[in-house]
This record gives C-alpha cells, structure tokens and sequence, in this order.
C-alpha cells in the first residue's frame, strides 16, 4: 500500500463517519511532516451551514494545529473533488497538493468543471494527484445516494399509505 493510499483510506474512515449520521459521505485528511495533524468529514446537514464541508473543517483545525493560516508543506487527502468553496480554500492556504479520491463531474472544481487549483494567475498553485482509492471512494457515494433514494421512495410509500 503506497503513502497516498494509507491516507486516503484515513479519509475513507472519515467520509464513514459522516454517513453513519446521514450525511454526504465525504472525508478527509491534512497531513504535515508524515503526520495526520487534522480531519473533517461532511457535516453540512447537521450544523445546518453551508460552510461545513469536510474540506474547510479540516483546513480550520489544520491552522489551529500550526498556529498558522498558511499550511506550506501540508497535502490534503479528500474523498470527492473539491467543489468551488473549497478549492479556493485550498488555494488560500496555501497546501501543497490535494489527493483526491474521485472526480465529481457535477461540481468538482480541480479539474472536472474547472481547474481552480492550477489557476496560472492565482498567487498559489495545488499540485494535484487523483483517482487514489478511486474505486472506493466511488462505491461509497453511489451507495449512500442508492440507499437514500431506496429510502426516500419507501417514505412515500408509506404516506401515501397513511392518507388512504
């Protein structure tokens, strides 16, 4: 198992967290020196916030971590391509590279709508790795959303029922 894959499989454990209590299952992972200094997963449903996506919780404990905005020499491992919000928090802080587990060509915004992280004229530039695990992090979400659809269609049944 290489570097990239151990970590992403922390991210994975993360990303399961947050669909054990019924949200998105997105996770990841900051690393520094070797070592995981900071975590997040999908809580957007649950704090009722826009902002809480796996990405910038993790970037806010990383910097309270270092005790620094700027996480020079860190990289981040995330389950689901980095939406607009967090692939420009990612360009702000300055990490190093993002792995990325799967691309989300519906919203993904390293490289699948647009590339933000690679953006030329920015003042920071991520370097990039992904399709890490890509597998897993991709039958992850399917089942999660094939199970939120399955149980979706079960509560209407169910009202449905109860009117007649």
């Amino acid at each position: 198992m290489t570097t990239d894959e151990r970590f992403m499989k922390k991210a994975l454990h993360q990303a399961r967290r947050a669909a054990a209590i019924g949200e998105i299952p997105i996770g990841c992972v900051i690393v520094h020196e070797g070592k995981i200094i900071a975590r997040g997963f999908n809580e957007r449903r649950r704090k009722h916030s826009t902002l809480a996506h796996a990405e910038i919780t993790a970037i806010d404990r990383a910097s309270r971590k270092l005790g620094d905005w700027r996480l020079e020499g860190c990289t981040m491992y995330v389950t689901l391509e980095p939406c607009q919000m967090c692939s420009g928090a990612l360009v702000q802080s300055r990490i190093d590279r993002v792995v990325i587990g799967t691309m989300n060509p519906k919203a993904g915004c390293a490289g699948s709508i647009m590339n933000l992280l690679r953006v030329p004229q920015f003042n920071h530039q991520v370097e990039i790795t992904a399709g890490v695990l890509q597998q897993e992090c991709s039958e992850l979400l399917s089942s999660f959303f094939t199970d939120l659809r399955q149980r979706l269609r079960e509560e209407k049944e169910a009202r449905s029922e109860e009117d007649f």
